[in-house]
C-alpha cells in the first residue's frame, strides 16, 4: 500500500518538469546549484550522479526522475529505518522480512521530520523579515501543536503515504471554514459578504509563496453569465516577486484568523444571482515563473519542459467554495 499511495504523491512527482527543465540546463559541475533543489527533490547521492549524466548526455539512469523516494526518508547509511508497528512492537532480527526488517525510531511520528524540507534555518533566506519557508514554525505556534496534532496526523493520516495539502480539494476544505451571507439589495445596490477563516489548518493557510486563494463576488445573468464591472475579489496569499527579490504582500490567514470579502456593487437589472466562489491555484507562484521563463526573462531552462510544467501548474486550479443567491424579482425594479 505504501508504494502505491507514494506513487500517486507529490513526494514522488517532486523532479516534475519544472524543477528537471532547469537543472538540466545548468552546468554539470555546479553541484552546489543542483543540490539548493535536490537536497528536498531527490535527496540521495545516486540520484545526484545519475542527474550530472543527465546533463552530461551520457548513461547514468534516471534515478534522479523518481523524485522523493522511499530511501530519501528510510535510509541512512544503508541502513533502513521506519516507524514502531501500531501496537508498539518491533519486527524481530530474522523474521524473513524484506531487507531484513528495519531499525524502529519515533522520528517518523514527530514533526521535526518534515522540518527538513518545509522549514527554512533561522538564518535562511527571507523576506520582510519572515523566512520563505516557514511551515514548522507556523505549526510549532498553532493550537495543533499545542494539541500533540503533527503534521503526519494531518497529512498521513492512518500511516498512508499521501502527503495530501493544498492540491487536494477534501484535505483544503477540511481546513477552512466558509460562509456566505445572504444578499441584500438596497437602493440599486446589491452587498453581501464571504468570509473564509482557518479552523483547521496547523500553519498559515495557505502556507509558502506558491498557493493563491482567491475570493471573489459577481453577478450573473439568466443564462448564468458573469456580467462585467460586478466582479469584487479579494486574494489570500503570500506573494512574491518572480526573481523571489520582494515580498509584494501577505495576506495569509494563521490559525483562528479570518478573511472577509464585503460585496458592494450597483445592481444590474439583468442580474438574477450573486455567486459567491473561493478559487484555489495551488501552483500559482510556478506558473507565473515559467510565464516569465517561456517569454524570455533570461533563466536557462528547457522550453518543453517549460511548457509542460505551466499546463501542469495550470491545471492544478480549482473551485474550493461556490455558493448562488438568487436574488428576488423586485430587487431588480
Amino acid at each position: 500500500m505504501q508504494f502505491d499511495d507514494w506513487r500517486t504523491s507529490y513526494h514522488a512527482r517532486a523532479m516534475g518538469p519544472g524543477v528537471l527543465g532547469q537543472l538540466l540546463a545548468m552546468a554539470p559541475e555546479a553541484d552546489h546549484e543542483h543540490q539548493s533543489c535536490l537536497r528536498c527533490h531527490a535527496p540521495l547521492a545516486e540520484q545526484a550522479s545519475s542527474l550530472v549524466a543527465a546533463i552530461r548526455k551520457q548513461p547514468g539512469g534516471r534515478g534522479h526522475e523518481q523524485g522523493l523516494t522511499c530511501a530519501g526518508c528510510h535510509v541512512r547509511g544503508h541502513v533502513r529505518y521506519g516507524p514502531p508497528r501500531r501496537d508498539g512492537s518491533v519486527a524481530p532480527v530474522g523474521a524473513g522480512l524484506p531487507h531484513d526488517g528495519w531499525r524502529a525510531t519515533s522520528a517518523f511520528a514527530d514533526s521535526r521530520f518534515c522540518a527538513a524540507c518545509h522549514q527554512f534555518e533561522e538564518d535562511g533566506y527571507a523576506l520582510n523579515g519572515k523566512l520563505l519557508e516557514n511551515t514548522y514554525a507556523e505549526w510549532r505556534a498553532s493550537p495543533a501543536a499545542r494539541e500533540g496534532r503533527s503534521c503526519q496526523s494531518c497529512h498521513m493520516p492512518d500511516r498512508r503515504h499521501l502527503w495530501r495539502g493544498i492540491h487536494d480539494p477534501q484535505m483544503t476544505a477540511a481546513g477552512v471554514t466558509i460562509e456566505a451571507e445572504p444578499a441584500q439589495a438596497r437602493a440599486g445596490r446589491l452587498g453581501g459578504r464571504l468570509r473564509v477563516v482557518n479552523t483547521g489548518t496547523g500553519h498559515a493557510f495557505p502556507t509558502y509563496v506558491t498557493p493563491r486563494v482567491t475570493m471573489e463576488a459577481f453577478q450573473v445573468d439568466a443564462r448564468a453569465r458573469p456580467l462585467a464591472g460586478t466582479l469584487r475579489s479579494q486574494r489570500i496569499a503570500r506573494e512574491v516577486s518572480p526573481d523571489l527579490a520582494a515580498e509584494l504582500s501577505d495576506t495569509r490567514l494563521l490559525p483562528g484568523a479570518e478573511a472577509v470579502l464585503g460585496y458592494d456593487a450597483p445592481l444590474r437589472r439583468e442580474a438574477v444571482a450573486l455567486v459567491y466562489r473561493v478559487r484555489v491555484e495551488p501552483d500559482a507562484f510556478y506558473a507565473d515563473f515559467y510565464r516569465g521563463v517561456l517569454s524570455g526573462n533570461g533563466l536557462p531552462a528547457d522550453p518543453g519542459m517549460m511548457r509542460q510544467a505551466l499546463a501542469d501548474a495550470e491545471a492544478s486550479e480549482y473551485v474550493l467554495f461556490e455558493w448562488r443567491e438568487a436574488l428576488p424579482a423586485n430587487a431588480r425594479r
